[in-house]
């Protein structure tokens, strides 16, 4: 696997996204688990939508889907240069340069939308971030990511209790350190709080730290162009999420992460299994 990830990141972007194009067809003509999840997804996420409209954001979910998952191999096995090279604008750099400079210390929110593997490059211009890394299960994609992340000034710690406390340092100091908080917490690391409709268990990592730290908090996202590549958006997100109540906090980070992927909802990694825990036991994978 590491070495076929090797061969895989020397073709062409765009011979990728070709292959990942036709792929995402194939998923989507057949009652793929890929696009059973997704269309799950966007029927909670967005009701409003009639049929044919749910038909074509599945269709071009998939296709975005695909494409980000190809997009993320080649970055890893190229030099941040490269990832640098794609990025063709860049809105809101004043967000993050203004943050930096207070030294308050800064998290920066991603979601699993568009191509966040660029990001990382980018931001290393800025700052050398503290990020949470969790190994792979298979060892050789593990190896594979983990040498990706070495060519970047970034420090890696890891997803427990430790890794909360060196970063909550970090911040302190007036750091960086990147979260992408749209997973699916353990039930103790989350509240219920909407998204996207849902009543779904949400993290409180970003909230706890925001609170404690009073730090910036920077909305990053990576959305894919069809004419010029891919582009930075950077945002200042709501104050609320700096609040002493969780709740108000998390409700805060929540609606902010659906502003963000709102720009191109498309481009939103939407067969995760994100609502499989809402409030009352509420599995909608199960029904």
């Amino acid at each position: 696997m590491y070495f076929l990830f090797k061969v895989v990141a020397l073709l062409p972007l765009s011979v990728l996204q070709f292959i990942a194009f036709w792929i995402a067809l194939l998923l989507n003509s057949h009652n793929s688990s890929m696009k059973r999840i997704t269309r799950i997804n966007l029927q909670l996420a967005y009701p409003e939508l009639n049929a044919s409209q749910q038909k074509t954001l599945i269709r071009k979910s998939l296709i975005s889907q695909c494409m980000t998952y190809v997009e993320s191999i080649k970055c890893w096995g190229m030099s941040p240069e490269y990832s640098l090279n794609q990025l063709k604008n860049i809105y809101g750099e004043q967000h993050l340069t203004q943050a930096l400079a207070n030294s308050k210390g800064v998290i920066v929110v991603v979601a699993h939308f568009g191509c966040w593997e660029l990001l990382n490059a980018w931001l290393n211009l800025h700052t050398s971030p503290m990020i949470m890394y969790k190994p792979n299960k298979n060892k050789a994609v593990n190896r594979f990511m983990w040498e990706a992340r070495q060519r970047l000034n970034a420090t890696l710690v890891p997803t427990d209790e430790n890794g909360v406390r060196a970063i909550f340092k970090h911040l302190k100091q007036g750091g960086l350190t990147v979260i992408l908080p749209d997973h699916l917490p353990k039930a103790s690391g989350g509240i219920y709080s909407n998204f996207f409709r849902q009543n779904t268990l949400s993290t409180t990592l970003v909230s706890k730290l925001a609170n404690k730290t009073q730090c910036n908090i920077i909305g990053l996202s990576c959305i894919r162009d069809e004419i010029s590549g891919f582009s930075v958006h950077c945002s200042v997100l709501t104050d609320d999420i700096l609040s002493n109540d969780l709740q108000t906090s998390v409700d805060s980070l929540n609606q902010n992460l659906e502003s963000m992927i709102n720009v191109a909802p498309e481009q939103y990694v939407w067969s995760y299994k994100r609502f499989r825990n809402c409030y009352g036991n509420v599995n909608p994978y199960k029904i």
